[in-house]
């Protein structure tokens, strides 16, 4: 989907979107940077974005509270220093928006309980806590974010993979109840960027980096002094035949550091692999990624720490992006009450 093939909703003078992360680690690591932060930056020149800390997702996982509180501002302040402008984006956090979760309960009355269950993240999460440890809001989980997508009249969605079935739900719920009641939602499409690089683990590079994942020298993280991002790549798995070449699928570890390298430096992934070619080149290659991800990583880290450290700033941003959200957040939940039949309140 092209940035010029977004109809408009009436009103709009550029088509919308929303995307956002939960703040459940203290640190984006660099598949979240190339995976999401990148194209976001990009997209403020085509659309109106609203982008959120999605603090009330993070329920979900029972995190505890004074963590959470620090995981949020710590989100919103890379977002600001991966290059989001809060002059062009409403940057804001969703429990801010008391909107979501009044739409999500209008929603939820018109998901089948069948639909829900049927939510393979659900379910795999579901299987690995047990039904004792499993909470409803687990369960509603893809609900919620349906609303927070419905909310801003968001045409488009930057999704991967593993939200791909949530937002096919998303686009269901808004044509079930414009069906039932009238036109009220848009219906959002996926927003697939080209040429978005799939950052893999470090230690096993045939799954993606994560956030989640045990061993600590598998992923890069954004906040991390350099020196320590410096060890990781330089002892990031590749193979035995040390012959620089791009193979995913024979040489992944290698390819893995082709992609992180041609994504930050802009060289093409052919251009590193005749720099790189003939044998004994691993040192070179990871080497030369080591410094590419130093010279965008510690600039990063450094206007994350200057954000931090101003945190009536930081205030000041999320309340003005919220400003901003409520506005059109406001506007949607309202068609939404009025086309279900309830009695607006006086004023």
């Amino acid at each position: 989907m092209s940035d010029n093939t977004s109809p408009l909703v009436a009103g709009q003078e550029r088509p919308h979107i929303l995307s956002g992360m939960q703040p459940t680690s203290d640190s984006l690591h660099l598949g979240n940077y190339l995976g999401a932060q990148v194209n976001w930056v990009t997209l403020q020149e085509n659309y109106t974005p609203y982008f959120c800390v999605v603090d009330l997702h993070a329920l979900t996982v029972n995190p505890d509270p004074a963590q959470l509180r620090e995981r949020t501002y710590a989100t919103a302040a890379q977002y600001l220093a991966g290059g989001i402008d809060p002059e062009r984006s409403a940057v804001f956090v969703q429990s801010h928006v008391r909107e979501h979760a009044e739409l999500a309960w209008v929603l939820n009355c018109i998901t089948g309980f069948g639909e829900a269950g049927r939510m393979t993240q659900f379910k795999d999460k579901a299987g690995k806590r047990g039904q004792e440890n499993t909470s409803v809001g687990l369960f509603t989980y893809p609900v919620l974010m349906a609303a927070d997508i419905l909310l801003y009249d968001a045409q488009a969605v930057p999704v991967g993979e593993d939200q791909r079935q949530h937002l096919e739900l998303t686009r269901n719920l808004a044509q079930r109840f414009n069906s039932r009641f009238g036109e009220t939602f848009v219906v959002p499409e996926p927003y697939i960027p080209e040429g978005t690089a799939k950052v893999m683990s470090l230690q096993d590079p045939t799954k993606k980096m994560s956030k989640s994942d045990e061993d600590p020298k598998a992923s890069v993280s954004m906040l991390d002094e350099p020196k320590v991002n410096l060890k990781k790549i330089k002892s990031a798995v590749t193979d035995l035949d040390n012959n620089v070449a791009f193979d995913p699928e024979n040489k992944p570890g290698i390819a893995n550091l082709l992609r992180i390298h041609s994504a930050l430096s802009g060289e093409s992934i052919d251009v590193l692999v005749e720099r790189f070619a003939g044998e004994n080149k691993y040192g070179a290659l990871k080497g030369e990624v080591a410094d590419v991800v130093t010279s965008v990583q510690g600039p990063f880290r450094e206007r994350y720490l200057t954000y931090m450290d101003d945190r009536a700033e930081l205030d000041r941003v999320l309340a003005q992006g919220a400003e901003r959200a409520r506005e059109v957040a406001s506007a949607t939940l309202a068609r939404a009450y009025d086309a279900v039949g309830l009695v607006p309140a006086a004023r």
